[in-house]
């Protein structure tokens, strides 16, 4: 069957012909995101891949002055402190996070900018 497939698959695409004019992809008309930049941005979407993270991060973002305890985000996610405190340290390290430890609580707060930052980056590279 998977050899009747490829031959099915092959047969049934229709060949691209170049258009008449020469080149057949059109030109860049802005700077692509280098290298250094696409890990930069890759690293902050694996950390906001996972819909826990996003709740983290939004439930921080809506506490007062942006800023929450561990002790209050794991009734809202519903999940064990341990596993809260690895999805915040996913988020701290791939810097939309600060931690600061009080005591035996550690806080979490927005890095001023982040969000944009990477919007922005975003957007100058691809849009």
């Amino acid at each position: 069957m998977h050899g009747k497939m490829a031959a099915m698959t092959a047969t049934s695409l229709p060949l691209a012909t170049p258009s008449s004019g020469g080149a057949c992809c059109a030109p860049l008309v802005r700077a692509a995101a280098k290298p250094d930049v696409a890990r930069e941005l890759a690293h902050v979407f694996k950390a906001l891949s996972d819909p826990t993270r996003v709740q983290l991060l939004s439930i921080v973002a809506a506490h007062q002055d942006g800023e929450a305890c561990v002790c209050d985000l794991t009734e809202p996610v519903g999940l064990a402190q341990p596993t809260v405190s690895h999805h915040l340290k996913v988020l701290v390290d791939a810097g939309l996070l600060t931690r600061e430890q009080r005591g035996r609580w550690a806080y979490y707060s927005l890095v001023p900018g982040a969000l944009d930052h990477v919007a922005h980056t975003l957007r100058d590279t691809v849009g």
